[in-house]
């Protein structure tokens, strides 16, 4: 029985991740002849209708990584100037839920943005000004700097790449995905650790 609220992950030809589709994506691009290679494991056999003349049953193999013929997608995502849409969901995915001033993983609702360089003192909202916060500690600092509220981050803000940014938005990545996304983040990317570790 499959699990078909499993995503698959989307290339472009040159092996940039682009972003997760469904398995009814992942067949329409089958069918279209527009998947140049797969990568994985095999996810889904689809049966479709069976041909009146030949009496044979159509058949597609999904991939959980398929590379697709279409680029267009992908041309800006890998300049260096590229910035992914900051929201509150996708900063909370990147600091994992975890206040970075007390250190304590909550829930979506009782977390919040801060920014570090507060609006009031010209700060920007920009990904490497703001961090994920609970409603206590964001309070408590108002709007304050860090060193102005003797409060200490327990971690750098950064600006997500987009294959990291891709790899935030998945769900139940699988591990020949998260090995595919891993191979394009920065040596540097503090999101490393915490794909080695799942």
């Amino acid at each position: 029985m499959y699990d078909f609220s499993q995503q698959v992950l989307r290339t472009d030809v040159a092996g940039m991740p682009i972003d997760w589709v469904s398995y009814q994506d992942a067949a329409r691009h089958y069918h279209a002849g527009q998947v140049l290679y797969t990568c994985g494991d095999s996810l889904y056999k689809l049966h479709g209708g069976t041909n009146s003349l030949s009496g044979r049953q159509s058949i597609i193999e999904v991939n959980s990584i398929i590379a697709i013929e279409s680029s267009t997608q992908s041309k800006f995502h890998h300049r260096q100037n590229y910035t992914p849409p900051l929201n509150n969901r996708m900063l909370f995915l990147r600091d994992a839920y975890n206040c970075l001033y007390c250190g304590t993983e909550f829930r979506y609702s009782e977390l919040s943005r801060d920014h570090v360089t507060p609006v009031s003192q010209y700060g920007q909202n920009t990904w490497c000004n703001v961090v994920t916060a609970c409603k206590r500690c964001n309070n408590f600092k108002a709007g304050r700097t860090p060193e102005q509220a003797a409060m200490q981050l327990i971690a750098v803000p950064f600006q997500p790449t987009h294959a990291e940014y891709v790899y935030l938005r998945g769900r139940r990545i699988l591990s020949d995905q998260m090995e595919f996304l891993r191979a394009h983040f920065p040596r540097s990317s503090p999101l490393r650790e915490r794909c080695s570790s799942l």
